[in-house]
């Protein structure tokens, strides 16, 4: 599924981190006894992932708070589902699945700045200090709208 190469897109800055199959694990604060996971949340279909589970863990309890993050919610795949005409709420709406073309990874078409801002607002809570040295963003290239002028006045 190239979870590593998803992750690297997040630009995420904790530097004590990595990726173990299709989870990644960090210690955001070193010296502490707290940990993060994140995973990818499956939804009602098979091999198909609908976005990332944020989990607090800490090292002697265990889990300790958790949040989901669904990438319909933060505009992950509104691009590529408004060109390819995909409806909101059916099977391809803001999902990938591991099908994918040869060369391109499975979420191809991902703009994550809307899921790394969401990261960095639940993780600033837990992990208060751990985003100042941050990595940075990348950011995807955005053609400007077109201009659209109105002429005339509203007629009934």
């Amino acid at each position: 599924m190239h979870a590593p190469e998803f992750f690297a897109e997040l630009s995420l800055p904790f530097t004590d981190s990595t990726v173990v199959g299709n989870t990644y694990y960090a210690t955001p604060t070193p010296g502490t006894p707290l940990r993060l996971r994140i995973e990818f949340t499956r939804t009602i279909y098979a091999d198909t992932y609908g976005g990332l589970r944020l989990t607090v863990l800490h090292a002697d309890r265990g889990e300790i708070d958790a949040v989901a993050l669904s990438f319909a919610d933060h505009g992950t795949f509104r691009r590529r589902d408004e060109a390819h005409g995909t409806p909101a709420n059916t099977k391809g709406y803001g999902t990938f699945d591991t099908y994918h073309r040869p060369g391109q990874p499975p979420w191809e078409g991902a703009v994550t700045n809307g899921l790394r801002d969401a990261i960095e607002q639940y993780t600033a809570v837990w992990f208060p200090g751990a985003w100042t040295t941050a990595a940075p963003r990348r950011t995807a290239h955005q053609t400007p709208a077109p201009l659209t002028t109105h002429r005339g006045g509203r007629s009934r």
